[in-house]
């Protein structure tokens, strides 16, 4: 009798759990519609058949959000994660459970973007530092890899000024600590951790560290966390699960506990004080790593995406941070970051819709990957005689007029002079207009406005839904950056009266294709 009764209840909660609500959107006639995660930002607006796409444990190494924008003002929430695919004009989505309702919120897709963030990830008012929106970044993952240390950051750093590049944020990358859920410098790597960050203080630069929630396994933190019952369990066990990452297996810090949240905010607090870090590159936290039916939490039912917040809000408490997976924490202070993408022009294409779609889901403080690339695998086996000179040059165009831009492969060592000095003025072009970028910023934090503005959201049905080339920066300057080998392009250009940053003056509501030499960067002012 217990065991058919057990049986019973098993069927019953495996069905409650596949149980699904399912909303179909109709796409209506010149109706567009973005949204879900920022990784699938090429793909948008959605056309033709996207494939199932799972909010709770896919995010293709970027940001995810339950929300879907069109530009006919109609958008859908869901305070859960939800799947969604389009196909045969309709966009289906389901969740297990909650309905996901359309509101209608105007008929456009500013208004829609703004009612949801109004409603459902409100501006803080809070900006991360502002250093972030006026100097470049510079992040030594793809000169040293896995081969942090302090005499090569230390070259870094000063071929950086020796260059006459304008100085920033440093971030140290991965491979700087003992071992993972270890906060000490290498000893044999570091010597004198202390005097390098004072070095680089002293040089005009803020220094980020690279930290992750993973701990090695039968490392001393390791017991000493799993004793404290500070990690993330197997599922009905209480012994830690090892968690498959892309560096192997190791167990997790379980954030959703307050208690071991505020222990792993203490260990950095120490290195901020010992050492005089000034902030934190937060890598993993991907929803993909906490699937539910493999663990077990702190926080009863958490769902995988409690986990990946948990990790975010770490981040609220230091001015200088960065992510680059996230779940649902627009118009919080967090600098994002667009996925590690390849040295490819492909990679180079994917960054304007990519940044698009990120400032549409509410996330304005973000940056667009590496200059070049930061999947470090795309630059193995390359000889600096081989880079293609232009791609990284065209990259560094593609950043220079974004809310940030940060450098990683040094432009010094694969670059000709010619080509340098170029880089060189891109990375001074932001420094130039960071005044304004940071205008936008705090126009942002409190509005819930994009800083990158797709032209469909400044330019509502004048036909550039479909516009993934150019975009607005604010509501002053269109930059059409060339983003393929070639020295020629269409630039669509609003109605109204324009003039591009060679003092040539234009009448907009038409196309019109400019020449474009490797050493320009194309914007276009626009005129009252």
């Amino acid at each position: 009798m217990r065991k058919f009764l057990y049986i019973f209840l098993l069927i019953i909660i495996q069905g409650s759990l596949s149980a699904q609500y399912q909303t179909e959107i109709i796409i209506e006639k010149d109706e567009y519609w973005w949204g879900g995660a920022v990784g699938l930002g090429s793909t948008m607006p959605f056309k033709g058949t996207i494939e199932l796409f799972d909010l709770s444990l896919q995010n293709k190494n970027n940001q995810v959000v339950p929300l879907l924008l069109s530009n006919r003002g109609r958008y859908l929430w869901s305070d859960s994660p939800f799947t969604f695919e389009v196909k045969n004009n309709r966009i289906i989505v389901k969740s297990a459970v909650e309905e996901p309702t359309i509101r209608k919120a105007g008929n456009t897709l500013k208004e829609s973007c703004l009612a949801a963030s109004k409603a459902h990830f409100p501006p803080s008012g809070i900006l991360p530092d502002t250093l972030f929106f006026t100097m470049p970044q510079y992040n030594t993952w793809i000169e040293l890899m896995y081969n942090q240390n302090q005499k090569d950051i230390m070259r870094y750093a000063q071929s950086i000024i020796e260059h006459k590049f304008p100085t920033g944020v440093i971030m140290i990358d991965d491979n700087w600590q003992k071992h993972y859920g270890n906060f000490e410098f290498k000893p044999d790597k570091f010597p004198d951790p202390r005097s390098m960050v004072a070095a680089l203080h002293q040089m005009g630069f803020k220094v980020m560290l690279w930290v992750c929630p993973f701990v090695s396994a039968d490392s001393p933190e390791y017991r000493e966390l799993r004793d404290k019952g500070f990690l993330i369990r197997k599922k009905g066990s209480d012994s830690p699960a090892m968690i498959e990452w892309w560096n192997g297996y190791s167990a997790c810090y379980d954030l959703t506990n307050p208690e071991a949240a505020a222990y792993f905010v203490s260990q950095l607090k120490h290195l901020q004080t010992q050492y005089g870090i000034d902030g934190f590159k937060f890598d993993a936290g991907d929803n993909q790593f906490y699937n539910p039916a493999m663990i077990d939490s702190y926080m009863k039912n958490a769902r995988s995406v409690d986990h990946t917040m948990a990790w975010a809000k770490i981040g609220l408490q230091f001015p200088f941070n960065e992510y680059r997976a996230g779940y649902a924490m627009g118009g919080m202070p967090l600098v994002q970051r667009l996925g590690d993408k390849d040295y490819s022009w492909d990679a180079v294409k994917s960054l304007i819709p990519e940044m698009l779609t990120a400032g549409l889901l509410g996330y304005a403080y973000t940056c667009p990957d590496m200059i070049g690339g930061g999947q470090f695998t795309a630059f193995l086996g390359i000889n600096d005689s081989e880079f293609n000179q232009e791609l990284i040059v065209r990259s560094a165009q593609v950043h220079a007029l974004m809310p940030m831009m940060q450098f990683s492969v040094a432009p010094w060592r694969i670059l000709n002079k010619e080509n340098l000095n170029i880089v060189r003025d891109a990375a001074l072009l932001h420094q130039q207009f960071g005044k304004y970028i940071l205008e936008l910023a705090k126009e942002s934090a409190q509005t819930g406005e994009p800083i990158v503005r797709h032209m469909e959201y400044a330019f509502p049905h004048q036909g550039f839904a479909t516009c993934n080339d150019q975009f607005m920066l604010g509501d002053k300057y269109l930059i059409a950056p060339v983003i393929c080998t070639s020295n020629v392009r269409q630039v669509r250009l609003p109605k109204g009266k324009w003039v591009d940053d060679k003092g040539i003056k234009y009448s907009g509501g038409k196309s019109v294709e400019v020449e474009v030499p490797l050493n320009r960067l194309l914007y276009f002012t626009r005129l009252k």
